[in-house]
């Protein structure tokens, strides 16, 4: 169970973050959010997809690492075998939460780092240092707060484009067929895109209205992004190859 703290550079003097990859470490995984504030690193090498929450309703959209819940074909031994990591990945145990704080003699809510010590990568005896020896912020830290600030405009850009989207009708359900040989496959259901022809059927005002909002970029980004389903595949292939006794055909709902 996650236990956060505020971050501290007294409290956490000594804490050091583990930073190589592993099952062990919660990145198994076939699927990660993803943010708008990243769609331009993600769309290189990883096919981005939509899903609906089912509590609020609301989309989020995902970048697919495997064909499996708890498939990351990203993942190899202790290597993430990609030129970009997800937001999501590389914060670790780190989020943003807030805080009343007095600033100017105003009650704010205002950001804070939190940090999960029940997390598998936190420890004091391994890994990149948080604070350094005269308790300022060490190198690795300096990059998370970047990271979490992109995470946490990216949340809230989101919120506003995926509604956009929607009122358009331009996020629709697909389900993916992919066959991989001659005796596996996968049929992936719950995932959603962007309808191409809905897109271009939109009219002056709307698409206007899209580049004038900043979303329009976007939209391109994320169907360029599935252009990646081939590496993906190929990936997918050959760990197959490898192991033969794999089981058939399935099918995986998100």
């Amino acid at each position: 169970m996650a236990r956060y703290e505020t971050l501290d550079n007294v409290a956490h003097k000594d804490l050091r973050v583990v930073t190589r990859f592993g099952a062990e470490f919660g990145d198994a995984m076939g699927m990660v959010p993803a943010f708008p504030t990243e769609y331009a690193e993600l769309q290189r090498e990883y096919p981005i997809f939509f899903r609906k929450d089912p509590t609020s309703g609301q989309f989020q959209s995902v970048a697919l690492l495997g064909f499996d819940k708890e498939e990351n074909l990203f993942l190899q031994g202790d290597r993430w075998s990609a030129g970009y990591l997800p937001g999501v990945i590389a914060r670790g145990p780190f989020l943003i939460g807030f805080q009343e704080q007095q600033v100017d003699g105003q009650l704010r809510r205002e950001p804070v780092i939190h940090v999960d010590m029940e997390h598998a990568r936190v420890g004091q005896g391994e890994g990149e240092h948080v604070f350094l020896p005269q308790g300022g912020n060490s190198p690795y830290l300096q990059h998370i707060i970047t990271i979490l600030r992109g995470i946490n405009d990216g949340v809230e850009a989101g919120r506003v484009m995926f509604a956009a989207l929607d009122r358009l009708e331009l996020i629709q359900p697909i389900s993916l067929d992919v066959r991989f040989d001659a005796t596996h496959s996968v049929n992936l259901t719950g995932l959603y895109g962007i309808d191409r022809d809905r897109l271009a059927a939109l009219d002056a005002e709307a698409l206007h209205g899209l580049h004038r909002d900043g979303w329009l970029e976007g939209v391109y980004l994320i169907l360029a992004s599935l252009n990646n389903m081939r590496r993906l595949i190929a990936e997918k292939q050959r760990r197959l190859r490898e192991q033969p006794e794999t089981a058939g055909a399935g099918e995986r709902s998100n």
